[in-house]
């Protein structure tokens, strides 16, 4: 993948947020497809690191797309800065019907799109705020606003769909956008040298423990606290606690850190996940794919994903995408709802 006019590192970078975005397309398939992670055993423990973690991952990178539609290094001005915004708010209008449009197709998987869509409105008027502001407002987010889902939640929340989006739905808004906070932070981070990706990697991995490891210790030593259902010192996927969080933030963390430094210290090694980083740069289509491939098995084969989800399924489903991807991009230079996507988003420029 060429990038004209972009230095070689700069060209690393980005073919590092394309395999961190293939991997978690992977990720999702994992949890849709997949096997049951409780048949347990090592299977089952590999399926259930994909829960959860997958979709965080991916709601870090919205956050760093964010940023830099609208100026990584620093915010846009003027005509340019206007466009921006009004990408971005395009953005999320498209996700947002094409979320609503896939749920509709009862494939019993929980579409996150038009969550994103709601996350991206959200956090908009935050693209100005430097690194240290997007951390602090990050971490602030992932202490308080979890506290006050479950109070939310506790006093019963309503069915209408706003509500869903925002507090009761699989991915309610106000539990995740300290991910999407998190991933504009990372992406005002001068992320030039390998040293800033090796700090990348370790504060997420302390950052995981955080998480995961405070909520073990927290559990230990609050037993009655830990009992309740839901419990506020969970961290398994889709708690939505402070500790769930840290931990997927820390994950995600970790796994952008992993890919940038892959890209730099071995550039033969691009051959070799070139699927994952063509699947990375269109996961938009693939997200889109495999929900109607899901809901074309379910309706029309009968095969129940949540019933007979494998790992030969996941494969299929892995090969059939990446090879699609491959082929595509052998001919076009983004995938066809990334076309779709982008020139929709370009009625922005009209803008004066």
């Amino acid at each position: 993948m060429a990038i004209q006019g972009a230095s070689e590192s700069a060209v690393d970078r980005l073919l590092g947020i394309d395999l961190a975005r293939g991997l978690a397309v992977f990720g999702m398939y994992a949890a849709h497809v997949g096997p049951d992670p409780g048949e347990g055993g090592l299977v089952g423990n590999l399926m259930e690191l994909t829960h959860g973690r997958s979709s965080a991952l991916f709601a870090v990178l919205a956050g760093f797309s964010i940023v830099l539609i609208t100026g990584r290094t620093a915010p846009k001005s003027g005509v340019a800065d206007r466009q921006a915004i009004a990408r971005v708010a395009i953005r999320a209008l498209v996700l947002l019907s094409l979320g609503s449009i896939l749920n509709y197709l009862n494939a019993q998987v929980a579409v996150i799109l038009h969550y994103y869509g709601i996350f991206f409105l959200l956090v908009l008027p935050l693209y100005r705020l430097s690194a240290p502001q997007l951390g602090l407002l990050a971490w602030g987010t992932a202490l308080i606003l979890p506290q006050v889902y479950f109070r939310l939640e506790s006093a019963g929340s309503s069915d209408d769909p706003v509500s869903a989006l925002m507090v009761s739905g699989t991915y309610p808004a106000i539990t995740w956008v300290p991910f999407v906070i998190a991933g504009m932070a990372i992406a005002r981070l001068g992320l030039s040298t390998q040293a800033m990706h090796w700090r990348l990697g370790l504060a997420g991995g302390a950052l995981a423990v955080l998480g995961y490891g405070g909520s073990s210790l927290a559990q230990l030593l609050l037993p009655v606290a830990a009992a309740l259902k839901p419990s506020p010192l969970a961290a398994s996927p889709h708690s939505e606690t402070t500790f769930s969080i840290l931990g997927s933030t820390g994950c995600a963390m970790m796994v952008l850190a992993a890919c940038w430094l892959a890209m730099d210290a071995l550039p033969h090694l691009r051959k070799l996940v070139w699927p994952i980083i063509a699947v990375g740069s269109m996961s938009l289509t693939a997200y889109v794919l495999h929900i109607l491939g899901i809901a074309y098995l379910l309706h029309i084969v009968g095969i129940d994903m949540g019933r007979d989800g494998s790992l030969s399924m996941l494969f299929g489903f892995i090969v059939v995408i990446s090879t699609f991807a491959v082929l595509w991009l052998r001919v076009f230079p983004r995938g066809p709802m990334e076309a779709l996507m982008g020139r929709t988003a370009d009625l922005a420029r009209h803008i004066p």
